[in-house]
């Protein structure tokens, strides 16, 4: 199967967009990329094994956190995993609440 990495996590698979790996579910594939890239590991998962809350992953763009078999959902060699990582920030303006219009 494939698995597509999102550009700001490429530097721990050699700047590679997508890795292939042989995994029956989605738990396997995950461990097969941190497997092939360690340093991988820490980006997607808790000290405690669990996978990081803002970790995004999407078998053939459904969300895994809503398949009745979560991470434990059967893939096969034609199914795409995309790794999306959440994204927070931005802020107001230096003093300002919110924005104001201009008259």
């Amino acid at each position: 199967m494939k698995i597509e990495i999102p550009t700001p996590l490429r530097v721990y698979t050699n700047q590679q967009a997508t890795v292939t790996v042989e995994a029956r579910t989605v738990a396997q594939a995950v461990a097969s990329l941190t497997a092939l890239y360690p340093e991988f590991q820490k980006h997607l998962y808790t000290p405690d094994g669990k996978l990081r809350s803002f970790v995004n992953l999407y078998l053939n763009d459904e969300d895994v956190r809503y398949l009745p078999g979560r991470e434990e959902t059967a893939v096969g060699p034609t199914d795409t995993l995309s790794i999306i990582p959440s994204i927070a920030g931005g802020c107001w303006p230096q003093g300002q609440t919110r924005l104001r219009r201009k008259n």
